[in-house]
């Protein structure tokens, strides 16, 4: 919540695009730690009978679960490209680099991400009934039959993570090796110069958008890997996941990890991309300190 109030209060020194993704990105991430962490897995913990539980309640959060994810990962690859855009083509970067733009592909992103995943409410059913009411969602074993569900589920996965993953490893490639070209450009027309390079404002910059797109890249793929070696898994050896499997087990243990895993990545992404800036740094500080500041008043 603070990187995105802090974000949308514009004062860190970035342009209206960037901040329109980075805002973006902190609101999604946000959706998903709240739908997902607190209202799936920790009330599936301790409030186990709330109306959450509910079958059609159940179904509906599943269904929102998938498309928070597939958003917030969605954002992600846009604002990857953007930079690129922003740092490889400078004559298209004027025209696609634009706070309308980003706004339209912000909102088109998660309009598909939603509607692809709303099918994902039908697909389950209830596990036990008590009292005339459906409570739990078990997915239908028709699921691992039907070839267009085994088809939707296959281009879902393809969707997020595999499409992002080629992306981002494409995009981050593809700038980074236009920095690095750019950083060795400059190096040669800058040999002769008494300042040199160690203290060239510029090629700081530079040096803190190669270590930003690493950070990007690396704990996209790092988090997401266990996910998608688990579908690929439980697609080879044709698994079936139920309610009452057990937890002991080592295809459960590599499921329940990938989740963990990907559900960490949209709490880190707010620090990678929003944490690493001076200006958002020092407005967090002046953020803690502020209520500090009105306590000593009242005592004095």
């Amino acid at each position: 919540m603070a990187v995105i109030v802090i974000l949308a209060r514009g004062r860190c020194d970035l342009s209206r695009c960037i901040t329109y993704y980075l805002v973006s990105m902190a609101v999604t991430d946000l959706l998903v730690i709240i739908n997902v962490v607190i209202l799936d897995r920790i009330a599936g913990i301790y409030f186990p009978f709330s109306f959450l539980f509910i079958t059609p309640v159940c179904c509906f959060r599943i269904a929102l679960n998938f498309a928070m994810i597939d958003c917030s990962v969605c954002v992600t690859v846009a604002f990857t490209f953007d930079r690129c855009i922003a740092i490889c083509y400078q004559k298209l970067k004027m025209k696609y680099c634009t706070k309308k733009t980003a706004a339209w592909v912000i909102g088109t992103v998660c309009t598909l991400s939603c509607l692809i995943n709303s099918f994902r409410y039908y697909i389950h059913e209830h596990l036990y009934i008590i009292d005339n009411v459906p409570w739990f969602c078990n997915i239908k074993l028709i699921f691992y039959t039907s070839p267009a569900l085994i088809a939707y589920d296959c281009i879902g996965h393809i969707f997020t993570p595999c499409l992002p993953f080629i992306l981002i490893l494409l995009l981050n490639v593809l700038t980074v090796k236009h920095i690095l070209a750019a950083s060795r450009a400059r190096r040669r027309l800058t040999a002769n110069n008494n300042r040199g390079t160690q203290n060239n404002p510029e090629m700081g910059k530079r040096r803190k958008s190669i270590v930003l797109l690493f950070c990007i890249s690396g704990s996209f793929i790092l988090l997401y890997l266990p996910h998608l070696t688990n579908f690929l898994y439980v697609r080879i050896v044709k698994l079936n996941y139920f309610s009452g499997s057990n937890f002991k087990e080592s295809n459960i243990i590599l499921d329940q990890s990938g989740l963990m895993l990907q559900l960490l990545c949209s709490c880190v992404n707010p620090f990678i991309y929003a944490g690493t800036q001076t200006k958002f740094r020092e407005e967090l500080k002046n953020g803690v300190k502020y209520p500090l500041r009105l306590i000593v008043k009242l005592f004095k």
